[in-house]
C-alpha cells in the first residue's frame, strides 16, 4: 500500500502510515498479522462446528493494561502482508471450511481491510473489535461487514482512562455500536443456527467492576434493541498490571453472580453467558504466524 495519513480510530493522530510503524498503534500502512486459522472458542453461532476464520491483527487503538493478546496488541508481534495476500488468506481459510471470516482487532488497518473486501466474500465477514470506533469509519464498511462483534468495555471515563488510556471510550463506543446495529439490523441465523448477520455486544466483567458491568447491561437494554449480548467471565490477570492491584486477581463467584443475575432481571435472553470456569489460559490463541506466511 502507498503511505497515507490515518484518521481511522478515535485517537485522530493523523499519522503518516508508511512501511514502518507510526501513530498511536505503531503500525505501518500494510496489515500485520500474527495468526490466521480456524478458531473454535467464539460464540457458538460464530464458531459452529468448523470454526471461525480468525485473522488476528497486530497493534491496537487501545492500551488495555490487562490485554490477553498482549504480545500482538502491545508488542506488535506479527508478519507484514500485502492487501493481496490478506485477501488470499481469507480464501485459504474458506477452503478449510470456516463459517465466516473473523477480523480480530481490525480498526487501525481499516484502509487495507476495506480494499481487501472489494468484491465481497462467499461467507459472512465479522468485525471483531474493542468498540473504540468512529462512526464515519464504520460507514465505509456498510455492505462489506455482515456481523459486528464489538466489546463494550466501559461506561465510566475514569475506568476507561485507568485501564485503557481512553477517557473518551464510551463517547465513541456508544454511537459506534448504534451504527453497527443500524447497518446489520437484528441478529439473523441460517438454517444451521449460524449467524448470517447482526450485532453481538461483548462485555468482559472486570474484578471490582460489577456495578459498572450492570450499568453497561442497562445501557444495552435501553439503547440497542435487537442486539445480542455476550457476557464474558474469562478475565485472567495478564498484561502489564503494575500499580493495578485490584486487577491482579480473578473474578469472585459473588461478582459473577451479581452481574449474571442483573442480566436475567433485565430479560436479556438473546445471547450468551460464559461460565466462570472459562477463566483459563487454554483459551488464549497461539500467536505463531499460523496461516500467515505465504507468497506475497
Amino acid at each position: 500500500m502507498k503511505p497515507y495519513v490515518c484518521s481511522a480510530c478515535p485517537r485522530n493522530c493523523h499519522a503518516l502510515r508508511e512501511i514502518t510503524g507510526n501513530g498511536f498503534c505503531h503500525m505501518g500502512a500494510n496489515p500485520v498479522i500474527a495468526r490466521a486459522a480456524p478458531h473454535y472458542d467464539e460464540e457458538p453461532i460464530i464458531s459452529g462446528q468448523r470454526g471461525s476464520g480468525a485473522v488476528f491483527f497486530s497493534g491496537c487503538a487501545l492500551r488495555c493494561r490487562f490485554c490477553q493478546n498482549y504480545p500482538i496488541s502491545h508488542e506488535g508481534f506479527g508478519e507484514i502482508v500485502s492487501v493481496e495476500r490478506l485477501r488470499r488468506i481469507y480464501f485459504e481459510l474458506i477452503d478449510q471450511g470456516v463459517h465466516n471470516i473473523n477480523l480480530v482487532n481490525p480498526t487501525h488497518f481499516s484502509e487495507a481491510i476495506c480494499q481487501s473486501l472489494e468484491g465481497g466474500l462467499p461467507v459472512p465477514v465479522v468485525w471483531n473489535s474493542g468498540g473504540y470506533e468512529k462512526v464515519d469509519n464504520l460507514k465505509r464498511f456498510e455492505g462489506k461487514i455482515q456481523v459486528y462483534l464489538p466489546d463494550l468495555k466501559y461506561i465510566k471515563p475514569e475506568s476507561a482512562q485507568k485501564y485503557s488510556v481512553a477517557k473518551d471510550y464510551f463517547d465513541y463506543a456508544g454511537p459506534a455500536l448504534k451504527e453497527m446495529l443500524r447497518q446489520t439490523g437484528p441478529v439473523e441465523l441460517d438454517d444451521d443456527g449460524l449467524i448470517r448477520r447482526g450485532t453481538i455486544v461483548r462485555h468482559l466483567i472486570l474484578p471490582g467492576c460489577a456495578e459498572e458491568s450492570m450499568a453497561i447491561l442497562d445501557w444495552i437494554t435501553n439503547e440497542l434493541p435487537g442486539a445480542w449480548v455476550s457476557l464474558m467471565a474469562q478475565y485472567l490477570p495478564f498484561g502489564d498490571l503494575r500499580g493495578l492491584d485490584e486487577l491482579n486477581r480473578r473474578l469472585t463467584q459473588e461478582e459473577y453472580d451479581m452481574v449474571v443475575d442483573h442480566l436475567m432481571d433485565l430479560g436479556l435472553e438473546d445471547g450468551f453467558v460464559q461460565e466462570l470456569s472459562s477463566s483459563d489460559e487454554k483459551y488464549i490463541p497461539s500467536f505463531d504466524l499460523t496461516g500467515v506466511i505465504g507468497k506475497q
